[in-house]
């Protein structure tokens, strides 16, 4: 049987047996896929390092029918996330986004305008600075998989949000207007706000050069993740990691 070929980013790898791996891709032609990497720990000629979470990566891999696991044959890399200094803040970072995508995406169906996005912001996501392409592909992810609600207008009365103050909480869905939100409510500013406006309209390296404190657009990330939280139905273990601590 032909080997597959498709662009594919690693999301996760565990070891299987002395020398096998057990590995999660996102890959571009078929979505996500679990399979297995036979010797992948001894074979640098067939893996080398393109196992390393977030890598980038042209995947051979065999499908069999009634086969739950891929056989993974090989991985050459295009582009890794360990080519640029890893500091902690970017190891969190990296994780999250992993995690995000493991979580979210469903088996075996492809999302092209997920694929990109990934790459985007993991191509941006080079250096210290984390806050950016965090805040950045947590808002799309959502509106991708199809949780975000509509940003301006109250989900309980249809009031427009535009010029007024918002609210979200985390066991509802959508915004609430000053009249109609609930107790222990958070705010998200109008400043988010336009901000989220701002990234649907222009992609990720248009941010670049801009400082971005952990403040900015802390709400937005507050809110998408709770979103995002609600609907797998389970806490996100490096969203918790990131807004614990300060990089």
């Amino acid at each position: 049987m032909a080997l597959r070929e498709s662009e594919a980013i690693v999301l996760r790898t565990y070891p299987l047996r002395e020398a096998d791996l057990l590995v999660t891709l996102f890959t571009r032609a078929e979505g996500k896929v679990h399979g297995v990497a036979r010797s992948a720990k001894k074979s640098k000629r067939r893996f080398g390092g393109a196992l390393e979470p977030l890598t980038h990566v042209r995947a051979f891999y065999d499908v069999r029918e009634r086969q739950e696991l891929a056989r993974l044959d090989s991985c050459e890399v295009l582009e890794s996330p360990m080519a640029s200094q890893v500091t902690y803040g970017r190891a969190v970072a990296l994780g999250h986004i992993a995690e995000l995508l493991d979580e979210l995406l469903p088996d075996h169906e492809a999302n092209d305008a997920i694929f990109r996005l990934a790459l985007s912001v993991l191509q941006a996501l080079t250096g210290p600075d984390v806050w950016l392409p965090v805040t950045y592909f947590e808002l799309w992810l959502t509106r991708l998989v199809g949780f975000l609600p509509e940003l301006s207008e109250c989900v309980v009365c249809g009031r427009n949000l535009n010029g007024s103050r918002a609210y979200f909480h985390a066991l509802a869905d959508g915004l609430m207007c000053a009249d109609d939100k609930r107790l222990a409510s958070s705010e998200l500013s109008a400043e988010s706000r336009m901000l989220a406006g701002q990234m649907f309209r222009a992609p990720v390296d248009a941010f670049s050069g801009v400082p971005w404190p952990k403040s900015h657009g802390a709400d937005l990330r507050r809110f998408t993740i709770q979103i995002l939280q609600r609907h797998i139905e389970k806490k996100l273990v490096t969203a918790s990691m990131l807004e614990k601590n300060a990089f």
